[in-house]
């Protein structure tokens, strides 16, 4: 007997698990194994810039792909997934690490909000083919991931920079707070306006609408990345791009897809520069043995914390148990916050000239280079793997798929 019934999840299981993985070890190769190495050096400037320009695309797909209806069902459920968890993580970090590895507290709360932020790297293209398959759809739980996870970057982002300010003195502790709040406040003003703006330029009646539309949002998005950097807001052009792009998809309406299949082809293109040089960030020889145990120590008390309170948070937000399970799990994965921000810590010691500084940002970037080595692939295949085990499709999907199954029997 043929059938039918489960015939889209090997596509999906093949589609995930052919791609964050096997990039990130290939970068990794590059780095580290000797004489390639050498053949193969990349700049540290470049290597930077590319990864920004993914994670443009990357959030731009991720504004594309939210379903305002289900964020608007969901809307006090994702504000819980997006503060909840990575509060409490870093939170947990800063408290294990200060007694495990013997950080000070407020550098135990920098590495706890490196590490508290999901990456949408993995969880994005993820989502989007939970999405694109059915799984997921009707709870909306794709959308609500994509959502939480871009705040959720914003909030780690933001408290590591306040904590970063603390530890170098650079200003005081309510101005760091204020300037974090400036970031967010200011990241959706911006894209409030961008999305507004892209809704209605180019006009309808051009040639080529689609292209133009796909092309200004790309280079509209890149530019709030990049701009707010250049400004010292790090925090806003994520958030800005998130905001834009969904603002213009909702104004866009049905051919918002047109413009989604053009920025598919940008980050399949990107995709394994992001996670190659994600790979080729992690040295082996700057890796301290005596705190590589520590910090796997650390790392994997903190992901059990967080993995059990997002259950807790999504308790009362209409899902089954294996649903919740899902959300819960589907919170592992870490990279592309943390290749950003993990050595931030460590060159601003060896600017100060600091030695102890520099020993505390050094076990900041080992347990970053850490979570991305191990949480990347893994969080990428729980996903795959959970994701069309633990969440339902549409009803008519399933009538459809076990009528075939019952045509080819």
């Amino acid at each position: 007997m043929l059938s039918c019934k489960n015939r889209s999840q090997p596509i999906y299981h093949s589609a995930i698990l052919k791609t964050n993985p096997g990039m990130l070890l290939s970068g990794f190769i590059l780095r580290n194994v000797p004489y390639v190495s050498e053949v193969f050096v990349i700049q540290h400037k470049w290597s930077g810039s590319l990864r920004n320009i993914a994670l443009a695309i990357i959030l731009v797909r991720a504004g594309l792909g939210l379903d305002a209806k289900a964020l608007q069902k969901l809307k006090l459920v994702c504000l819980r997934l997006a503060c909840g968890p990575c509060t409490i993580e870093a939170c947990s970090v800063a408290v294990i690490s200060h007694f495990l590895m013997g950080l000070p507290w407020i550098w135990g709360f920098i590495l706890g909000f490196v590490l508290g932020a999901v990456s949408p790297a993995v969880v994005v293209p993820s989502m989007l083919l939970l999405q694109k398959v059915g799984y997921g759809v009707e709870q909306g739980i794709p959308t609500l991931l994509m959502a939480a996870g871009s705040f959720d970057d914003i909030l780690a982002i933001t408290g590591f920079n306040i904590f970063l300010g603390m530890a170098f003195s650079t200003g005081s502790t309510l101005y760091s707070i204020f300037r974090g709040v400036i970031e967010v406040v200011g990241g959706m003003v911006a894209g409030v306006a961008l999305g507004f703006f892209i809704r209605y330029f180019p006009s309808k009646d051009q040639e080529s609408l689609v292209m133009k539309r796909a092309y200004l949002l790309l280079g509209l998005s890149v530019f709030a990345v990049f701009g707010s950097a250049a400004a010292g807001f790090s925090g806003s052009g994520g958030l800005c791009t998130l905001v834009l792009a969904f603002l213009a998809g909702i104004g866009w309406g049905s051919s918002k897809g047109a413009v989604e299949d053009i920025v598919g082809v940008a980050w399949d293109i990107f995709q394994p520069l992001l996670f190659g040089l994600i790979g080729a960030e992690i040295s082996v020889t700057s890796l301290n043995p005596s705190t590589v145990g520590l910090g796997v120590a650390t790392l994997s008390i903190a992901l059990v914390i967080r993995i059990v309170f997002t259950f807790v948070m999504v308790l009362f937000a209409g899902f089954n148990f294996k649903e919740k399970l899902f959300v819960s799990l589907a919170w592992v994965p870490k990279a592309t916050v943390q290749a950003a921000i993990g050595s931030v810590a460590l060159d601003t010691a060896r600017e100060k000239q600091n030695v102890l500084l520099e020993k505390y940002g050094m076990d900041v970037l080992t347990v970053a280079f850490l979570a991305i080595l191990i949480t990347a692939p893994m969080g990428a295949l729980i996903i795959g793997l959970a994701g069309p085990r633990l969440l339902r499709k549409p009803i008519s999907d399933q009538l459809e798929n076990e009528g075939m199954g019952q045509y080819y029997g």
